[in-house]
Order: C-alpha cells, then structure tokens, then sequence
C-alpha cells in the first residue's frame, strides 16, 4: 500500500541479462518496444528494456494490474503519466548502469541518479547552470569537495524540472537550490508556482552516486527499497 503522503522509491543496478529480457520485453506497449528497437548498441537496448519492464511491473504491483495493460502516455513536453491513473504520479532516471524510481499519489515528482565522474569543464557548466547563490557556495568548496556537491546540485535542479514536466528548456538557472538548506528552493520560474510548495530530498545511493528527489508536498514517509 501507498499512502497519500508517501513515496515508494526504487533503487538498483539493470542487469541487461538474456535470461530476463524476454519477459521485460513482453510488457512493454508499441510505443516502448519501437522505441527500444532504435538503440542500434546491444546493451542500450537492453537496458532500456529492462528499465521499462521493471517501471511497469512496479506500477503493476501498486495497481493491482497485468503490466502489460497498464496505459502510460506522455504529455506534450514528453512527462509520462498513466492514463486510467492520473492520480498516480511517477518517474524514472537512469545513468549508465543504475536506476531511480520513484512513485506517489496527487502530486507532481521527479527524480534523478547521476554517476559522479569527473568532468573536465565542470566550472562551466556551474557558470552556466547555477544561479549566483549557488556558483558563491560552490566556488568556496576545497576543490576535493567540487565534483561531488556539483552532481548534488545537479540532480536537484533536474528532479525539478522533471517534476514540473518542462524539461531543461525551463532553465536550470531559474530553479535555485537554497545553499543553506538544500532541501528547500529559494527561487523557481514564475509559472511554476511558490518556491516553498517544492521539496526537495538528496537520496543516499552510496558513495560516487548522487540522487534527488523533488515533489510539491510534504511527504510523511519516504521507502528506499533496493532491487
């Protein structure tokens, strides 16, 4: 069961197995397995099988529904949502091996997973992607701390704007992660509402992992499940 202020979190390695990949790929509609066919390298295609398997058997259990008849769409800027199940709001983020998915009632979430590997132009994206608040707070970080508290905030700022469903376009300058208490915005677009309806919450993934998830209400209970 999943309460009204809760979220179920799913966390875990895809695998990309040939013993597994058929039956991931028997739940995926047309739209996914068309999708899917247009990854022309062997392990990219296999992980997003798996990806999509695992995010419809997930929903399955919650619903109480065969995965295969569960009807996701996307809306005009390409958010996923379900159908029959408005209501029910999710969302999934990758990187390289790993996987974040998230799941909860009568909100607006999303989420990000970010492999932390060192960057070679990393002080131009924070130039580019950070607002003023954020690029002081990083450019007084010792150097040893740079890389990590970069993808922190990088993953923040994306799990928000997956969460509005604009995507980048909304300007991850716009959406400023409050330095001094990372959990909360001090500014976000204006059409996206009040700053202080966002939450935000770093998720734990262990160490060279950084995790994120933002939603537009309180949560009384949070469950990190491992695959």
């Amino acid at each position: 069961m999943l309460g009204i202020n809760e979220v179920d979190i799913w966390h875990g390695k895809v695998m990309a197995e040939d013993a597994d990949y058929h039956a991931y790929w028997r739940v995926l509609d047309e739209a996914e397995q068309t999708q899917a066919q247009k990854f022309k390298n062997e392990l990219l295609h296999k992980r997003y099988v798996e990806i999509h398997g695992r995010l419809r058997n997930r929903l399955a259990d919650l619903l109480n529904q065969s995965p295969e008849k569960i009807s996701i769409k996307k809306a005009a800027q390409g958010k996923p949502y379900l159908v029959d199940y408005p209501e029910l709001a999710f969302n999934l983020s990758h990187s390289a091996d790993r996987v974040l998915i998230a799941m909860s009632w009568n909100c607006q979430l999303g989420v990000d997973i970010e492999l932390c590997k060192p960057r070679i132009n990393v002080s131009g994206l924070v130039n580019k992607c950070f607002s003023e608040e954020e690029i002081a707070h990083w450019n007084q970080l010792p150097e040893a701390k740079k890389n990590q508290e970069f993808y922190r905030y990088w993953t923040r700022k994306e799990a928000f704007v997956k969460a509005t469903g604009h995507g980048i376009t909304l300007g991850l300058n716009q959406c400023v992660v409050n330095p001094e208490n990372p959990s909360e915005f001090l500014r976000v677009p204006d059409l996206c509402g009040d700053a202080s309806a966002w939450h935000v919450l770093d998720i734990e993934l262990g160490e060279g992992v950084c995790g994120a998830i933002v939603v537009d209400k309180k949560l009384a209970v949070i469950r990190l499940t491992d695959f």
